[in-house]
């Protein structure tokens, strides 16, 4: 008896000195090979930038292994790789992650591998698998100093793609790493959306269900090397379809789009899954064809539109099949998977009609189309669409019989001319009395408001904002109490179908540095474009009216800020867009400062009357770049010009032109030409109010940039891809030669003045030819 209990307690001491093996310390970022993690335990990144452990996904009940961000503190944890995506776990307790014969796998509850690193190792005992601090899961030999790892999490990127990871094309595989997205908010499964590297072409691709193309990157940019410098950024490929760039966001505590593509959610190949057409002007963007429903009630209702829809009555072959009749659908591409015929319409009509498998058939450019097959990738497209007939049950389509169409049509001809006439003169009686109709409704990513709505919300735009060349700012609050600016536009003389063609192309372009359009409205007359406030207000009412003070780092900061927000225009968007008029009133900060240009895109709204615009609005000609007053074509340089005539106030904290109290003050852009010319104290340039602290390298470099950007020549300013890595660091600026426009002046009887410098003048005699401008002047 005493030796039977001697024994089990052996067997007991045993076991604990086994669990004391496995148990990972807290704060730990190693799982070594006497080591498992199960249950809560987590490892974290040595300066606690990532974590790896188990996690839920959405409110599934099934568990599995990933790494997600721990410093973001986002709800729930923004999930960056995960391991079993296709394998789930229902008991984190009894399944553990731990190292085998130098792989790390994964145990489920009966002890069955799941996933491993499926690698080949003779380091077996002395693998350690460490999380590293840019993400990086990696397996490598902990019993010697070397670094490099036998596998790596960044080569087997899952939905998220990190900076310092790798999406290329492997030759011994001959593979490409693959982004895919997950298979639903509730399960990490591969889904229909990837992105990868096409080898041949050396682009970034997404693609459907593995094989559809429906976007691509063009040739590789080099500027997107900066991905790994930028701090909490992540690119990711989202359930969605779309190919994201996300940055985090302290202040809203929540991830910023930074760039999505494609553009819209119709340009997603089969987003709305079979016989379901995509709307861009509704909400939700998925919709059964008539006589279709969705396939699956539930996912559907849950915005998962990939199971597409079926007939609500099926079609049976034969002698007794249900009568078939056509839906006619106007779509911006014919559909994959057609098979050509030969006939007229009414041959392709017949053939389709005749044929109990095909499904629709199209007749366009006297060719006809046929599918027997799914219809994938319908986007409504009523406009300039390509007309396709789908096969539906007759009585699931709006049919009317012939009697009720005999009685109809007596009826509206008994009353059809006197409907006629009494609407013609309800026309003319409030034709100019019409002020708002139609709701508030989603077109695309947009809201459409309606006037009376806008009105509403800005107590009939009586809490002005500000106001420029394009029309007043007013402060409102929508239904849902956000708050909102919202800017009505005066001179607008777009139709009204073209004014929203064009909003709707301004409102795909998202940048952490651009001013988020939300919505707009066009009724009528009524133009007005609808904006995310923002609480600190516009760059100018911190410089010039003393509203807070900007210390040098922040204005440093808004400087890079509004560079990299012109980058985006002038290069990443399909068509480069010249905002034409760059100024502290059109740069709005939020509430941690990030600076946001405002009014991007509004130089193609309004059109012919632009010009006029800018040189009649006080404040603005002081940034017009010379070629807007010499009548040859703008281009982007003028951007660069005005942004140059900007950085010298972001510095001075004054106006370029404004006068001292004796009327004495030198041209600040001159006065900066000319401290650099003579290695002068570059301090006294920065506003008097920061009591010179601020940076002498930053200082110098800000007043060089300006002074390249407002050149005389297009040709010598740099682009703004140029300024942007000049102010991150990456390139030098070189000394910059005196623009001739800095030395001119506007005295006070209106004598326009040159000054050239000559070999026997002394840099004090071109000191003093720097005056103050005037208002007419400055460009």
């Amino acid at each position: 008896m005493c030796f039977k209990e001697s024994n089990t307690l052996l067997r007991i001491l045993v076991l604990m000195c086994f669990s004391l093996t496995i148990t990972i310390s807290s704060g730990a970022n190693t799982i070594s090979a006497n080591q498992s993690l199960l249950g809560n335990q987590t490892i974290i990144s040595e300066r606690g930038e990532f974590e790896l452990g188990f996690f839920k996904a959405g409110k599934s009940s099934n568990y599995y292994i990933g790494i997600w961000y721990r410093k973001v503190d986002s709800n729930p944890p923004t999930i960056v790789w995960v391991a079993n995506r296709e394998t789930p776990i229902s008991n984190i307790f009894q399944s553990e992650l731990k190292i085998i014969n130098g792989n790390l796998v994964l145990l489920n509850e009966s002890k069955f591998q799941i996933w491993s690193t499926k690698i080949t190792t003779t380091t077996l005992n002395s693998a350690i698998a460490v999380i590293l601090d840019d993400g990086n899961l990696v397996l490598r030999d902990g019993s010697s100093n070397s670094i490099e790892p036998f596998w790596q999490s960044f080569e087997h990127p899952t939905h998220t793609w990190l900076p310092g990871a790798k999406l290329a094309y492997d030759n011994r595989t001959k593979k490409s790493q693959l982004l895919t997205s997950w298979r639903s908010n509730e399960d990490p499964a591969v889904g229909l959306f990837s992105l990868e590297l096409d080898p041949s072409t050396t682009e970034y691709i997404c693609k459907w269900n593995g094989s559809q193309q429906y976007w691509t990157s063009g040739p590789w940019n080099e500027n997107w090397g900066r991905f790994d410098k930028v701090p909490e950024m992540r690119f990711i490929m989202d359930i969605s379809g779309h190919a994201q760039q996300q940055t985090w966001l302290e202040a809203t505590k929540e991830w910023n789009l930074f760039w999505t593509q494609p553009r819209t959610q119709c340009e997603v190949y089969a987003w709305c899954g079979a016989f379901g057409i995509c709307r861009q002007t509704e909400l939700p963007f998925c919709n059964c064809l008539t006589g279709f429903k969705p396939r699956s009630e539930t996912e559907w209702n849950q915005s998962d539109f990939s199971g597409g829809c079926v007939r609500k009555t099926e079609l049976q072959c034969g002698r007794n099949m249900e009568k078939p009749d056509f839906l006619m659908i106007s779509v911006k591409s014919l559909p994959q998977n057609k098979f050509m015929a030969v006939g007229s319409a009414r041959d392709c009509h017949t053939t389709c009609l005749n044929n109990c498998s095909c499904n629709a058939y199209s007749f366009v450019d006297n060719k006809c189309s046929v599918w027997d097959g799914d219809l994938l990738n319908l986007s409504e497209d009523n406009d300039n669409g390509k007309q396709v007939y789908v096969k539906v049950a007759y009585k699931d389509l709006p049919h009317h019989n012939k009697s009720n169409r005999v009685t109809m049509g007596a009826v509206v001809g008994s009353i059809g001319v006197a409907v006629f006439v009494l609407g013609l003169f309800l026309l003319l009686v409030y034709r100019k009395k019409r002020i708002s109709v139609g709701k508030t409704r989603m077109e695309g990513s947009l809201v459409a408001f309606a006037y009376r709505d806008l009105k509403i919300a800005t107590k009939n735009f009586s809490d002005k904002l500000g106001g420029g060349g394009f029309g007043s700012v007013f402060k409102g609050v929508l239904h849902d109490s956000s708050i909102v600016a919202v800017k009505k536009l005066e001179s607008i003389s777009q139709g009204e179908k073209q004014f929203r063609s064009e909003v709707s192309t301004i409102g795909t372009i998202q940048h952490v540095n651009l001013v988020r359009l939300r919505g707009f409205c066009a009724q009528g007359n009524n133009k007005l474009l609808v904006y995310d406030y923002m609480a600190n207000s516009s760059l100018d009412t911190h410089l010039f009216h003393g509203k807070q003070v900007l210390n040098w780092e922040t204005r440093y900061q808004i400087a890079l800020g509004i560079a990299r927000g012109l980058v985006y225009l002038h290069e990443k968007c399909r068509d480069c867009i010249i905002h034409c008029d760059i100024k502290p009133e059109n740069i709005l900060l939020d509430a941690e400062f990030c600076p946001k240009i405002a009014d991007f895109g509004l130089a193609k709204l309004v059109g012919r009357d632009f010009s006029r615009v800018l040189t009649t609005i006080r404040g603005t000609r002081g940034y017009l770049a010379p070629e807007w007053l010499s009548g040859v074509a703008v281009t982007a340089k003028a951007d660069v010009y005005s942004y140059g005539m900007m950085l010298f106030e972001l510095v001075n904290g004054k106006r370029n032109a404004e006068q001292s109290e004796d009327s004495r003050s030198p041209f600040f852009p001159c006065l900066v030409s000319n401290v650099l010319k003579v290695g002068g104290d570059i301090l006294s340039l920065v506003d008097s109010r920061l009591n010179r602290e601020a940076s002498v390298e930053e200082v110098s470099k800000i007043c060089k940039v300006a002074c390249w950007c407002i050149q005389d020549e297009e040709d010598s300013r740099p682009s703004m891809s140029l300024v942007e890595q000049i102010l991150e660091g990456v390139m030098d600026v070189n000394m910059p030669p005196i623009p001739r426009s800095v030395t001119l002046f506007v005295d006070n009887t209106q004598r326009v003045v040159f000054f050239t410098e000559s070999p026997s003048k002394g840099s004090s005699e071109v000191y003093n030819s720097c005056s103050p401008q005037s208002e007419s002047s400055s460009s």
